[in-house]
């Protein structure tokens, strides 16, 4: 898939997550969900806090502002970039990377501007993409050293996979 390509899908699914902010009851938008799980306000929390923190590694990917290395994808790296998708089953997030990224209820104003400032962040990152190493990588938690592109390309799977959990808190609120 080409960068333009990537980046109209990530444009859809940014759009995507704007709308349903539209659609979700601001009384059931902080709401746990019966049998637990995070909130809406908490996914929200989680994917535009990655996504921003991605596109910073993307950021010093495009500038060489990481050291070049020949060390590439962990084994689970290379086959969600491969088949551009998460595996069918959950993981929960290393305490180490837990640590890093606060997941806080947010408001549904907090969520728009965030996804307003990730909007900004893929528009000014987007064009360098192309003009970037393929050996200048930064370091994901589970994925290993990914560059630029392959970035831009979790950016994308990342959104992507937690629009599922938000149809997931639908039907467990819909069903109490």
């Amino acid at each position: 898939m080409s960068i333009t390509s990537e980046r109209k899908d990530i444009e859809a699914t940014f759009d995507t997550y704007r709308s349903r902010l539209d659609t979700i009851p601001d009384d059931l938008f902080t709401v746990t969900p019966p049998g637990g799980g995070w909130s809406y306000a908490e996914v929200y929390s989680h994917i535009l806090q990655a996504n921003l923190g991605s596109s910073i590694a993307l950021e010093k990917c495009t500038l060489s502002n990481c050291k070049p290395t020949s060390k590439g994808r962990t084994v689970l790296g290379f086959l969600v970039l491969s088949f551009g998708r998460f595996p069918p089953v959950r993981v929960k997030v290393r305490q180490a990377v837990a640590a890093t990224m606060t997941i806080k209820k947010i408001s549904k104003e907090e969520a728009k501007n965030l996804l307003i400032k990730c909007r900004k962040r893929i528009n000014d990152v987007a064009p360098l993409i192309h003009g970037s190493s393929p050996h200048c990588r930064y370091k994901h938690a589970r994925f290993g050293m990914m560059n630029a592109r392959q970035w831009f390309k979790f950016i994308l799977i990342h959104s992507t996979h937690h629009l599922k959990q938000l149809d997931r808190i639908q039907n467990k609120l819909q069903t109490q």
